[in-house]
């Protein structure tokens, strides 16, 4: 039997009181088959002393299952809190309001600049409008930039959330539901926060808004592979990521290095996109590679992922950010608006 059928089982088991799998979580030290006997380590750090014993038996269920295990052997290493083991207390419990979220995509990138939250907005918009031609499912696009909150702007949402029952309830707009910093402080004001507080924030998005029924969620990620990016995709239960990069070798080289940081927290990539691909010339037809040429291709190749696609240079997106307008939305005809299309309808896919 190989080890991918056994992680594959071990996936089912999810960690108690918490949404998220102990595969996801990192949890799982080594796998192994001989014999019959399917042996596994873990490694967890909690104060309760029934949940080694709870997990334990959990996995036992999930390997017998198998048709060719006869036997298991489970090893669960109680690590202190000192250790640098994965600490599940940190993520999204169950009960919160992302329980009701089928998947949640993060969109992420190793440096700024790149137009990432751009990406987010249009990605967000075609995923609602492929949903509603399919037949329904709601959309969230949750803005976890806290010191540069740009979604509000992009998507032409503005005002001050709602409380109800002590929840924040989400803005809405083009028919996605919204949480970002840009609608809890004033637009002149900086953000001047440490790690933990701006973690506090994050928590709070997905704790405490009342974001219901959703098929996806978008979250545009901070730029970066800080403590705060690392922290953030321990806390949400990610069901994978996007590599956002241009084709210029310093963006590629820093988004290699991005793309690492969800190996360490065991979230698979989706895939990776090259956005600013050319500049397309309306009377000709003739494409200009600006900022090089097959950068994201390269990409995706080191990182073993899918390539999703490219998004050229285009004023109506920029002008649909500036006016609160997405290219998806204002401009649905047009090539770049396609582009999109095409890379949301890829990421479905493979959620699905």
């Amino acid at each position: 039997m190989e080890k991918e059928a056994l992680l594959s089982a071990l996936k089912q088991v999810k960690y108690p009181g918490f949404s998220r799998d102990i595969v996801s979580f990192g949890l799982i030290q080594g796998v192994d088959f001989q014999d019959g006997i399917a042996s596994v380590s873990m490694e967890v750090t909690n104060a309760d002393p029934t949940i080694p014993a709870q997990l334990k038996k959990s996995v036992e269920e999930a390997l017998v299952g198998l048709d060719e295990v006869e036997e298991t052997r489970v090893t669960v290493i109680v690590k202190k809190s000192s250790a640098p083991a994965p600490n599940p207390t940190k993520a999204v419990p169950a009960t919160s309001n992302l329980a009701n979220v089928e998947h949640v995509v993060a969109i992420a990138s190793g440096k700024g600049g790149v137009g990432k939250s751009t990406f987010a907005v249009n990605l967000a918009c075609a995923f609602e409008q492929m949903l509603q031609e399919k037949g329904g499912g709601n959309v969230g696009l949750m803005d976890c930039d806290i010191y540069g909150p740009s979604i509000p702007l992009m998507i032409g949402a503005e005002g001050r959330p709602e409380i109800s029952e002590d929840r924040l309830m989400p803005l809405e707009n083009f028919g996605i539901r919204l949480m970002s910093m840009g609608f809890l402080v004033d637009g002149e004001s900086p953000v001047v926060w440490r790690g933990p507080m701006v973690m506090k924030t994050i928590q709070q998005f997905a704790l405490n808004v009342e974001w219901g029924d959703l098929k996806i969620m978008v979250v545009d990620l901070p730029p970066g592979t800080g403590d705060a990016q690392l922290s953030l995709t321990q806390t949400l239960p990610l069901s994978g990521a996007v590599i956002v990069t241009t084709p210029q070798t310093a963006a590629v080289n820093v988004a290699r290095r991005g793309a690492r940081m969800f190996d360490s927290v065991n979230v698979p990539l989706l895939g990776v996109v090259e956005n600013m691909s050319y500049l397309e010339d309306p009377e000709t037809g003739k494409k200009q590679y600006l900022f090089g040429q097959g950068g994201g291709e390269q990409t995706a190749e080191v990182l073993e992922t899918a390539f999703l696609g490219q998004v050229p240079l285009d004023e109506k997106i920029r002008v649909g950010g500036d006016n609160g307008i997405p290219v998806v939305i204002g401009h649905p005809e047009t090539a770049v608006a396609e582009s999109f299309g095409k890379i949301a309808s890829q990421i479905l896919d493979s959620l699905d």
